[in-house]
């Protein structure tokens, strides 16, 4: 991704989906609106777009792309068009980024481990090469910045910093070397007045470096742990020399602050898979949680609390009063929060396997909890949720997925792995061997996604391909429902979906499975998890 010179507009390059339609291309979107003004390159790109950059000297008319194919194609395009100028193959395994000399639009600089090179377009379309790190150089070249005149800074995976100038016949050498940080420099900025600004993953720390005066060290600060290590710098005010900047973190945070202050956290994310979503029972709140050990409580886009425990969390409820949020970790622990200000209140062993879901009982008398190893696990609950007692336990032999309670709360429907729903009656532990005489049950929620009135979410006619789906839920007034599948897939039918032909609203954001979706309580909004690219989105329901 690179901003425009104006910085009103963005290039981004994509991967290519599995068909024709979702072909890895590059796509020119607004700043301010967010909407694409064009797209090129379509057919194109073999596996994805690995590096995008605009040119600077004739203010962003040119966009170079790198194609992550076998060949590793370098390619110039005159976006505004959709003209290809000229492409070549670099044959660079590992690399790690492109750019133009902002002195010269015809001159491109690649980047990578054991390599450096720069490439000369011609008037023909044809590219020179020189290379400048090749191997059997291990230096892995990780970021590229330059000087007001022209010189190339590059950052290496060990720490150092190194600066190229150009000799009287045009050939690049080093004009000095420096060890900025102790292991890999992931970020450069030059600011204008001559600061260099350096950034490290594995110290936190974020150098700045004086280059008017041989790169004399001015200061440095080290980001706190919560935050992670340094993944990209930007200044909050290009162009201008108040020290101000955005750090984006490896934890899918970012901070704003100086070298000067302390940081401040800007926007919050999770940075591993996300599997956990639960929504507050009679408020606009939901709780997210994932592998990152991270439990996070927000009100619409604002983060009201996060806290950080000791497991990977897998699977979120809330109690039905809405005053605490359990939490179902990897290791078969049960950790329950308050839901006002995320203080733990009682941590339960229950197995030594992933808890992958659980529901409280509409009354908030009993906690279901079902596990990777096939049983589920019955607790009393008391006290408004703040205690815990371990009551019965339920055989199986499939891991679970998704478990419901009926509305008087003394059945369960559960849905195995292998999306076979089992109905039990708690009462008895039994398992209801005629299964057609539960279909007039009400349950009090619908997180399974096989049932009687919602078949027609599955072989629907009107799918583009056969979908697994993978998360349901039912909205509070019992008319709407949401279905997420294994493709990414976010689909909107009415309730009861009986019907294979029954019509839906459908939207393609994820590129790979949705975790989990769920209705806030007044059904005005939808929350959705994408598990493995830790993505959370809210969406508004408007009324077509």
């Amino acid at each position: 991704m690179d901003v425009h010179p104006s910085r009103e507009m963005v290039a981004s390059g994509q991967r290519g989906g599995r068909n024709r339609k979702t072909q890895a291309h590059i796509r020119i979107w607004s700043t301010e609106t967010l909407l694409t003004l064009y797209l090129f390159g379509m057919g194109e790109f073999e596996v994805g777009v690995t590096a995008v950059a605009y040119s600077q000297m004739n203010g962003g008319s040119y966009v170079l792309a790198v194609d992550g194919g076998r060949e590793r194609i370098l390619s110039v395009w005159q976006w505004q068009w959709g003209h290809l100028l000229g492409k070549v193959a670099t044959m660079q395994e590992d690399m790690t980024g492109a750019a133009f000399h902002p002195l010269d639009d015809n001159l491109l600089i690649t980047h990578g481990k054991g390599h450096l090179t720069f490439w000369t377009r011609r008037k023909d379309g044809f590219f020179e090469r020189t290379d400048i790190v090749k191997p059997p150089s291990r230096t892995n070249v990780t970021c590229l910045q330059f000087e007001s005149d022209g010189d190339v800074i590059t950052a290496d995976s060990d720490g150092f910093v190194t600066i190229y100038s150009v000799d009287s016949d045009g050939s690049y050498f080093v004009r000095m070397e420096f060890e900025a940080h102790n292991k890999a420099v992931t970020s450069m900025v030059m600011l204008s007045e001559g600061t260099l600004l350096t950034g490290g993953e594995r110290d936190r720390r974020i150098v700045a470096w004086d280059s008017l005066q041989n790169y004399k060290k001015i200061t440095d600060t080290k980001l706190p742990e919560i935050f992670g290590g340094v993944r990209s710098i930007y200044p909050q005010r290009p162009g201008r020399n108040d020290g101000n900047i955005y750090v984006g973190t490896i934890k899918n945070q970012i901070v704003e602050g100086s070298l000067q202050r302390r940081f401040n956290q800007v926007v919050f994310g999770h940075h591993k898979q996300l599997l956990g979503l639960a929504v507050h029972p009679d408020d606009d709140l939901f709780a997210s949680a994932g592998h990152d050990k991270v439990i996070a409580m927000w009100r619409k886009h604002k983060l009201i609390w996060s806290t950080q425990i000791a497991y990977e969390c897998t699977s979120l409820a809330f109690h039905p009063f809405g005053v605490v949020l359990s939490v179902g970790t990897a290791d078969g622990h049960l950790i329950v929060l308050n839901s006002e200000s995320g203080a733990m209140v009682a941590t339960v062993r229950v197995c030594g396997s992933i808890l992958s879901c659980q529901n409280f009982a509409p009354a908030g008398d009993m906690l279901a909890i079902g596990s990777q190893n096939g049983s589920i696990y019955l607790f009393r609950v008391s006290r408004d949720g703040f205690s815990y007692k371990k009551s019965n336990k339920i055989r199986g032999t499939q891991p679970i997925a998704q478990l419901d309670f009926s509305t008087d709360g003394y059945f369960l429907q559960v849905q195995t792995g292998d999306y076979d729903l089992v109905f039990w009656d708690i009462r008895n532990l039994s398992v209801e061997k005629s299964p057609v005489t539960m279909k007039d049950t009400k349950w009090y929620s619908q997180t399974c996604t096989l049932g009687y009135l919602i078949a027609g979410i599955w072989n629907n006619r009107y799918y583009p391909s056969t979908s697994m789906i993978s998360t349901v839920n039912r909205s509070a007034a019992h008319d709407l429902m949401i279905v997420g599948d294994t493709e990414g897939y976010l689909r909107f039918f009415r309730h009861p979906c009986v019907s294979a032909k029954a019509e839906y609203h459908e939207e393609k954001v994820y590129s790979m499975q949705i975790s989990c979706a769920r209705f806030l309580f007044n059904d005005r909004c939808v929350v959705t998890a994408g598990g493995s690219d830790a993505t959370l989105m809210l969406w508004d329901i408007v009324d077509d």
